[in-house]
Protein backbone atom coordinates (compact mmCIF):
# COMPACT_ATOMS: atom_id res chain seq x y z
CA UNK A 1 0.00 0.00 0.00
CA UNK A 2 1.01 3.46 -0.72
CA UNK A 3 1.65 6.13 1.77
CA UNK A 4 0.79 9.53 2.31
CA UNK A 5 4.21 11.40 3.43
CA UNK A 6 3.53 15.37 4.46
CA UNK A 7 6.23 17.79 4.19
CA UNK A 8 6.05 20.77 5.89
CA UNK A 9 7.96 23.68 7.22
CA UNK A 10 7.47 25.74 10.01
CA UNK A 11 8.41 28.59 12.27
CA UNK A 12 9.85 27.05 15.83
CA UNK A 13 6.55 29.11 16.97
CA UNK A 14 4.79 26.58 15.32
CA UNK A 15 3.40 28.31 12.04
CA UNK A 16 3.66 27.19 8.28
CA UNK A 17 3.33 31.12 7.30
CA UNK A 18 3.45 34.35 8.55
CA UNK A 19 0.75 36.74 9.62
CA UNK A 20 0.04 37.82 6.31
CA UNK A 21 0.33 34.58 4.71
CA UNK A 22 4.00 35.12 3.66
CA UNK A 23 6.01 32.50 2.96
CA UNK A 24 9.64 33.36 1.74
CA UNK A 25 11.41 32.49 4.48
CA UNK A 26 12.06 28.97 4.60
CA UNK A 27 15.82 28.23 3.71
CA UNK A 28 16.31 25.18 0.95
CA UNK A 29 20.60 24.95 1.42
CA UNK A 30 22.15 21.83 -0.02
CA UNK A 31 21.01 19.48 2.79
CA UNK A 32 17.59 20.50 3.03
CA UNK A 33 17.17 20.38 -0.82
CA UNK A 34 18.50 16.59 -1.15
CA UNK A 35 16.13 15.89 2.07
CA UNK A 36 13.31 17.00 -0.07
CA UNK A 37 14.85 15.64 -3.37
CA UNK A 38 14.76 12.45 -1.32
CA UNK A 39 11.19 12.42 -0.64
CA UNK A 40 10.44 13.68 -4.51
CA UNK A 41 12.18 10.57 -5.51
CA UNK A 42 9.80 8.32 -3.38
CA UNK A 43 6.49 9.46 -5.00
CA UNK A 44 5.00 9.32 -8.19
CA UNK A 45 2.20 11.67 -7.27
CA UNK A 46 1.97 15.60 -5.46
CA UNK A 47 -1.08 16.21 -3.20
CA UNK A 48 -1.84 20.00 -2.64
CA UNK A 49 -4.99 21.70 -0.55
CA UNK A 50 -5.83 24.71 -2.92
CA UNK A 51 -4.36 27.14 -0.94
CA UNK A 52 -0.66 25.60 -1.26
CA UNK A 53 -1.81 24.84 -4.78
CA UNK A 54 -1.84 28.45 -5.64
CA UNK A 55 1.10 29.36 -4.60
CA UNK A 56 3.00 25.89 -6.22
CA UNK A 57 0.93 27.14 -9.70
CA UNK A 58 1.90 30.02 -9.95
CA UNK A 59 5.93 30.18 -9.37
CA UNK A 60 6.68 26.07 -10.35
CA UNK A 61 5.44 26.55 -14.15
CA UNK A 62 7.98 29.48 -14.89
CA UNK A 63 10.23 28.74 -12.03
CA UNK A 64 13.79 28.79 -13.55
CA UNK A 65 12.90 32.48 -15.46
CA UNK A 66 12.17 33.32 -11.30
CA UNK A 67 15.01 32.20 -9.67
CA UNK A 68 18.68 29.98 -10.94
CA UNK A 69 18.85 28.60 -7.26
CA UNK A 70 20.00 25.03 -7.67
CA UNK A 71 16.94 23.54 -5.49
CA UNK A 72 14.69 25.29 -8.15
CA UNK A 73 16.53 23.92 -10.75
CA UNK A 74 16.67 20.45 -10.08
CA UNK A 75 12.80 20.56 -9.14
CA UNK A 76 11.09 22.89 -11.70
CA UNK A 77 11.20 19.55 -13.89
CA UNK A 78 10.38 17.11 -11.64
CA UNK A 79 7.22 19.40 -10.68
CA UNK A 80 6.01 20.22 -14.40
CA UNK A 81 6.19 16.06 -14.99
CA UNK A 82 4.63 14.49 -11.83
CA UNK A 83 0.77 14.09 -11.30
CA UNK A 84 -0.65 16.54 -9.38
CA UNK A 85 -3.75 15.97 -7.27
CA UNK A 86 -5.85 19.24 -5.81
CA UNK A 87 -8.27 19.01 -2.54
CA UNK A 88 -10.33 22.27 -2.97
CA UNK A 89 -14.29 22.77 -2.23
CA UNK A 90 -14.21 25.63 -4.68
CA UNK A 91 -12.30 24.66 -7.82
CA UNK A 92 -13.56 22.59 -10.55
CA UNK A 93 -10.52 22.31 -12.44
CA UNK A 94 -6.69 23.32 -12.21
CA UNK A 95 -3.91 23.72 -14.73
CA UNK A 96 -1.15 21.55 -14.49
CA UNK A 97 -3.31 19.14 -11.91
CA UNK A 98 -4.35 15.77 -13.14
CA UNK A 99 -7.38 15.92 -11.32
CA UNK A 100 -9.60 17.97 -8.24
CA UNK A 101 -10.73 16.17 -5.53
CA UNK A 102 -13.44 17.71 -3.56
CA UNK A 103 -15.02 17.10 -0.24
CA UNK A 104 -17.69 14.25 -1.47
CA UNK A 105 -16.32 11.04 -0.59
CA UNK A 106 -12.94 12.41 0.32
CA UNK A 107 -11.54 10.01 2.66
CA UNK A 108 -12.79 7.03 0.27
CA UNK A 109 -10.90 8.91 -2.67
CA UNK A 110 -7.77 9.31 -1.05
CA UNK A 111 -7.94 5.45 0.54
CA UNK A 112 -8.34 3.91 -2.78
CA UNK A 113 -5.47 6.16 -3.92
CA UNK A 114 -3.23 4.58 -1.17
CA UNK A 115 -4.55 0.96 -2.08
CA UNK A 116 -3.04 1.79 -6.28
CA UNK A 117 -0.08 0.71 -7.38
CA UNK A 118 2.78 3.15 -7.42
CA UNK A 119 5.11 5.12 -5.29
CA UNK A 120 4.21 7.17 -2.10
CA UNK A 121 2.05 10.49 -2.51
CA UNK A 122 3.91 13.43 -0.94
CA UNK A 123 1.31 16.42 0.50
CA UNK A 124 3.39 19.60 0.23
CA UNK A 125 2.83 22.16 3.01
CA UNK A 126 -0.67 23.70 4.02
CA UNK A 127 -2.38 22.57 7.04
CA UNK A 128 -6.35 22.03 6.09
CA UNK A 129 -5.82 19.51 3.92
CA UNK A 130 -3.10 17.61 6.69
CA UNK A 131 -5.75 18.04 9.67
CA UNK A 132 -8.69 16.34 7.42
CA UNK A 133 -6.20 13.63 6.23
CA UNK A 134 -4.68 13.15 9.75
CA UNK A 135 -8.66 13.34 11.12
CA UNK A 136 -8.88 10.36 8.54
CA UNK A 137 -5.70 8.01 9.45
CA UNK A 138 -4.59 8.92 6.27
CA UNK A 139 -1.42 10.35 6.75
CA UNK A 140 1.54 7.84 7.18
CA UNK A 141 4.98 9.76 7.70
CA UNK A 142 4.87 13.67 8.86
CA UNK A 143 8.45 15.57 7.80
CA UNK A 144 8.63 18.42 9.66
CA UNK A 145 11.19 21.04 9.14
CA UNK A 146 11.89 23.33 11.81
CA UNK A 147 13.34 26.59 10.85
CA UNK A 148 14.83 28.98 12.99
CA UNK A 149 12.62 32.25 13.00
CA UNK A 150 9.44 33.27 14.97
CA UNK A 151 6.65 34.07 12.97
CA UNK A 152 4.55 36.22 15.86
CA UNK A 153 1.56 34.58 13.78
CA UNK A 154 0.37 33.00 10.97
CA UNK A 155 -1.48 29.55 10.36
CA UNK A 156 -0.77 26.65 12.64
CA UNK A 157 1.32 23.84 11.72
CA UNK A 158 -1.29 21.37 13.16
CA UNK A 159 -5.07 23.26 13.90
CA UNK A 160 -7.21 22.43 16.81
CA UNK A 161 -7.82 18.97 17.61
CA UNK A 162 -10.63 17.66 19.92
CA UNK A 163 -8.46 14.89 20.53
CA UNK A 164 -4.55 13.88 21.02
CA UNK A 165 -2.64 12.72 18.22
CA UNK A 166 0.19 10.54 19.04
CA UNK A 167 3.23 10.12 16.86
CA UNK A 168 6.13 8.38 16.82
CA UNK A 169 9.88 9.87 15.85
CA UNK A 170 11.61 7.86 13.84
CA UNK A 171 14.42 10.03 13.03
CA UNK A 172 15.52 13.92 13.55
CA UNK A 173 18.65 15.45 11.86
CA UNK A 174 20.09 19.29 11.13
CA UNK A 175 20.18 20.52 7.68
CA UNK A 176 22.71 23.10 6.75
CA UNK A 177 23.65 23.61 10.58
CA UNK A 178 20.25 25.55 11.20
CA UNK A 179 17.36 23.51 10.18
CA UNK A 180 15.50 20.70 12.10
CA UNK A 181 14.14 18.24 10.01
CA UNK A 182 12.49 15.41 12.27
CA UNK A 183 10.16 12.51 10.66
CA UNK A 184 7.40 11.19 12.54
CA UNK A 185 5.46 8.12 11.80
CA UNK A 186 1.62 7.84 13.24
CA UNK A 187 1.42 6.01 16.27
CA UNK A 188 -1.35 3.58 16.47
CA UNK A 189 -0.62 2.76 20.06
CA UNK A 190 -1.30 6.31 21.58
CA UNK A 191 -4.45 7.05 19.27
Amino acid sequence: MRKIIHWVHTSIDGHIDGPNGEFDWPVMGEEMSAYSETLSDRSDTFLYGRGVWEGMAAFWPEAESMSDHPHVLKFAPRWRSTPKIVFSRTLEKADWAERVIGEHDFAEQVAELKRQDGKDLLLTGGSGLAAALTEHGLIDEYHIAVHPLVLGGGRPLFVPRADRLGLRLVESRVCDGQVVVMRYDRDAAAQ
